[in-house]
């Protein structure tokens, strides 16, 4: 069976750790534009490289010269994310791994992310964002288990009005919680080991911080 996993390296920040190794590995690979610049630190060769080339430095191109490149003009309907997705989803992905999607000098380009993440989510991709001191997976009405330390922090951001919240193996854990759309009280939890989440209703994101024990 061929390989459905996909990693997409995107232009934001990364702290290359063993837990994003370990994510990644076995993956297939995807540069978008500058997300190029991460594939060294992670010991990888992507099968393609898209984007306009545009924060792509001379230097950086010339040191993989051997990987497929698709040039796009700058004036163009879609981000060098979203096309490097596409591209993925053509090659077969199912699961999405989006490195280098949180942070960065462009705020408007990590909330795109965070929309482009639900909106694969919702057509029943599995996705998940990374940054190396962030994760972030889009959680839809089902069950979510996230494996992470004892001590680490962890919040659910509502983008929507959320019912029927359970969350479990936390230190402040909630059962059948109704969350009011732009609520902080599922801001600041912090995890007792794996985490489950159970959701009813609505559209979530879960951002965890799986090295930073700040609230423990």
């Amino acid at each position: 069976m061929a390989n459905s996993t996909f990693t997409i390296l995107l232009g934001g920040n990364l702290a290359v750790t063993d837990r994003v190794k370990s994510a990644i590995a076995g993956s297939r690979v995807i540069a978008a534009d500058s997300g190029m610049r991460h594939a060294a630190g992670l010991g990888v060769v992507p099968e393609l490289w898209v984007g306009d080339f545009d924060s792509s430095d001379e230097d950086l191109i010339a040191r993989f010269p051997k990987v497929e490149r698709k040039t796009y003009p700058p004036a163009k309907n879609e981000t060098d994310g979203e096309i490097a997705t596409a591209e993925a989803i053509e090659r077969g992905a199912k699961r999405l791994i989006l490195i280098g999607a949180l942070g960065g000098e462009r705020s408007d380009h990590a909330l795109q992310h965070f929309l482009l993440a639900m909106g694969l989510a919702e057509r029943g991709f599995d996705v998940l964002l990374a940054s190396g001191d962030e994760e972030a997976i889009p959680f839809l009405p089902g069950t979510k288990v996230i494996d992470l330390p004892k001590g680490a922090l962890f919040s659910v951001l509502g983008f929507s009005t959320l019912s029927g919240l359970d969350i479990l193996g936390a230190r402040y854990p909630l059962q059948d919680f109704a969350l009011p759309f732009g609520s902080s009280r599922t801001v600041s939890n912090v995890a007792e080991g794996p985490v489950e989440f159970h959701l009813k209703s609505g559209r979530a994101m879960i951002l965890a911080r799986p090295h930073d024990f700040s609230g423990a």
